[in-house]
């Protein structure tokens, strides 16, 4: 049985999925992206097997659509697609909000087809890496990484099967969580960060004195400012953060409270405090990159829910477990 599958968006997300499933005979990649250079560098490098500059024809006979896009662009292409889907085809996402991408994917969506959210975690030997696009797309980006998937109640059981088999098939590891759930943690570790970046920016380029502090401005800078999103990725950041209201509103707070109180042990003079401060926040990263690039719990199977492959998999994959 040949299973064809549309990636839609050939950025890094998508261009990599794209690679990971390359090499399964009964496997048929389309591709599409609205810049028709990176489409045809993507079946170039081999992510997909054909481009199709069309976008309801990149879907019409698939059986799976996966939407790497711009929050966005997610809503505005789904409307221009939902007829052309196949019965049965299964949706899935990658965007930072899930509650409300479900939520419309639910009304927007016709009969018989279903929608499941995923949130990618990449390969942490890439963590480093500042490269975007095309670009730094790898057939490894999701190994030693799990996948989040959220699953509405609504939700066919063969889609949810057919979506953690294909997980598995691009190299993570499948880990069940509520929708909501996976909104409190992209608040924190996605929009977060992004947030930061923006008011350091904000709260330094604007202000008296950085026509000197500009010539000074050097690694530590450049470091803490790049998560600040390009002028491609301002709309999806503004529409996620405010359908994520709620998680990131709480973390917001956190972190105001946080740098508050900073400000009062610095205020205080109080040397011992900051000191506890730093060495907190240290110990705290150095645990995370170990534990991050270890990747333990993915050998113990701690807080990975276990999915057997087969049945769908094999069936329209030919793609037997995996050791």
């Amino acid at each position: 049985m040949t299973v064809q599958i549309t990636i839609i968006g050939l950025g890094k997300i998508g261009a990599s999925i794209g690679l990971a499933l390359d090499g399964h005979a009964n496997l048929i990649r389309v591709g599409h992206d609205k810049d028709m250079s990176s489409a045809r560098k993507a079946q170039k490098m081999g992510a997909v097997d054909k481009v199709h500059r069309n976008l309801p024809n990149s879907v019409i006979d698939s059986d799976i659509v996966i939407l790497s896009l711009p929050f966005s662009e997610i809503y505005e292409t789904m409307e221009y697609i939902k007829e052309d889907l196949k019965d049965d085809a299964v949706i899935l996402d990658t965007a930072p909000s899930k509650l409300a991408t479900s939520k419309r994917m639910q009304e927007i969506l016709p009969a018989g087809r279903a929608y499941i959210g995923l949130a990618p975690v990449i390969n942490p030997f890439y963590l480093d890496e500042r490269e975007g696009g095309i670009e730094a797309a790898r057939a490894d980006l999701f190994n030693k990484g799990i996948t989040l998937v959220a699953a509405p109640a609504t939700a066919p059981g063969a889609a949810i099967q057919l979506s953690s088999d294909l997980v598995q098939l691009f190299g993570s590891n499948p880990l069940f969580a509520d929708i909501a759930e996976v909104d409190g943690v992209m608040a924190t570790a996605y929009l977060l960060p992004q947030w930061v970046s923006v008011a350091l920016l904000n709260a330094t380029v604007d202000a008296s004195g950085w026509e000197e502090t500009r010539k000074c401005a050097g690694q530590e800078f450049a470091e803490t400012t790049v998560s600040s999103p390009t002028q491609e990725g301002i709309a999806s950041l503004a529409s996620a953060s405010l359908l994520n209201a709620p998680n990131l509103s709480r973390v917001l707070g956190e972190m105001i409270t946080s740098l508050q109180n900073i400000q009062q042990s610095i205020a205080d003079g109080d040397e011992s405090a900051l000191n506890e401060t730093l060495t907190r926040a240290e110990k705290g990263r150095e645990n995370w990159l170990v534990e991050r690039r270890s990747a333990e719990w993915l050998l113990r199977g701690e807080k990975v829910d276990a999915v057997k492959l087969g049945g769908i998999a094999e069936r329209f994959f030919g793609f037997r477990e995996r050791k």
